[in-house]
């Protein structure tokens, strides 16, 4: 019988010599972000919650554009508006009334939202979230929770996990303070250092949830502590925004941040991100004086491609229930993935809010009523690492699934439930696969 790697060997040929080809051109072997072992897949095309890659085979999407596709893939509603835009331009050298009408979207649909600044990514987003900050506070630092990701730029590469501080310097990084994600910590170090302008955190915890929020009261508790400390509060909700609710983390739980990021669902699928939040904290860059005014360029910003995509995915978000959809097909993925657990007597356990979820494989938890972990972070990283998630990530591969990372998926409006049975499946095959080579 074939091992797990000789059937992805099989399977995904043509993958294997693109990626063989590309690393004597693309610096790292693939474009993309966590490039996996042996080599990454090669997709051609996708529709819905459907990719095909360039051997042909087809493939249930869970990572779905790394959470930005909560539409699905090649939405019929995008694709005609940006194919309608091509036709007018992908840049015309100036404003366009489709940054107003993308704005006002996403001021009616998060919560904080009284200003909007678009850019072209995520980690673009994060990093004038915190100069903004800085430049409105008078103060210099930053504080940030351990293992909670917001991009890769200098000022976030610190103890994020994904990223490593790789060529920051020793200056840069003594402007930024990690610390654990606990309201005692963080009340006694902002009593301590008076020089902080702004608190930035994952709202559902590190890395899209992996490692959760576990206290309840979290959230509120940061809120008032800030507030107490007359600091900036920051969610970064650049994979959580318009997916835990249509105003996000903060609209699911009611807590107003001063300032937040967005990415991935707000451009609807195409490059963009956005800093929302208080009107005031973007009145330096209406100030008349030279000296004092900043200024945001960006030759992408609010581009009218991305605008128009933007544009037609918030506008469904807002007018249909594709939040509860994507919600509905994760509760079902989520029980599904349980039972395969417990009719294969494999220690481990499924978690996560929303369409977001997690795989922890050898460790058995409890999770709470919004399905959030409470085993303990330390426990969770341990069963979140490692070869066994590699392989189940290949093992998944083999049966037509592409989980995210080897340890979740991220589930669409145009999941289908016979793919969510079939991907419960398609996990329970791989999970004896796994077992059989020694990996459990």
């Amino acid at each position: 019988m074939s091992t797990i790697l000789e059937r992805f060997h099989e399977k995904f040929p043509k993958s294997q010599k693109l990626y063989f080809e590309g690393k004597e051109v693309v610096a790292g072997g693939a474009a993309q972000s966590r490039v996996m072992h042996p080599y990454p897949v090669y997709i051609s095309h996708a529709k819905g919650a459907t990719k095909f890659d360039v051997d042909g085979n087809e493939i249930i999407d869970y990572v779905i554009g790394f959470g930005s596709l909560i539409l699905g893939n090649s939405h019929p509603a995008i694709t005609e508006a940006v194919t309608a835009q091509l036709e007018k331009g992908t840049h015309n050298g100036s404003v366009s009334e489709l940054e107003v009408r993308w704005a006002e979207l996403v001021t009616q649909l998060i919560p904080c939202a009284e200003r909007v600044r678009f850019t072209s990514s995520g980690t673009e987003a994060t990093l004038l979230a915190i100069r903004l900050a800085r430049g409105f506070s008078g103060k210099k630092k930053l504080v940030k929770f351990r293992e909670h990701y917001h991009g890769w730029h200098d000022y976030v590469a610190p103890q994020a996990g994904i990223t490593s501080p790789y060529g920051v310097p020793e200056e840069t990084q003594s402007t930024v303070a990690v610390i654990e994600p606990d309201p005692t910590a963080l009340d006694e170090y902002l009593t301590n250092d008076k020089d902080v302008a702004l608190v930035v955190m994952e709202p559902t915890g590190a890395h899209w949830g992996q490692f959760p929020v576990q206290n309840p009261d979290f959230l509120e508790s940061v809120r008032e502590i800030t507030k107490r400390h007359g600091v900036l509060m920051m969610m970064d909700e650049v994979v959580c925004g318009f997916r835990l609710s249509s105003g996000g983390a903060q609209g699911r739980y009611g807590i107003m941040p001063d300032i937040s990021s967005t990415a991935k669902v707000v451009a609807g699928g195409l490059p963009g991100g956005a800093v929302v939040g208080r009107a005031d904290l973007f009145d330096s860059m209406l100030d008349t004086d030279p000296a004092s005014r900043f200024v945001h360029p960006g030759t992408f910003n609010a581009n009218p491609v991305s605008a128009v995509a933007g544009i037609a995915a918030l506008e469904i978000i807002k007018n249909e229930p594709v939040n509860e959809r994507a919600d509905m097909m994760a509760d079902r993925l989520k029980l599904g993935l349980s039972e395969a657990l417990s009719r294969q007597e494999v220690p481990g356990h499924i978690h996560g809010v929303s369409s977001i979820l997690h795989v922890a494989l050898g460790v058995e938890g409890e999770t709470n009523n919004e399905g959030i972990s409470q085993v303990p972070h330390d426990q969770l990283a341990a069963a979140t690492a490692g070869r066994k998630v590699e392989m189940l990530k290949v093992a998944m591969f083999n049966e037509g699934v592409d989980m995210f990372g080897g340890i979740g998926f991220l589930t669409s409006a145009a999941h289908t439930e016979h793919q969510i049975d079939f991907t419960v499946e398609a996990f329970e095959r791989s999970v004896v696969s796994l077992r059989e080579e020694g990996y459990l």
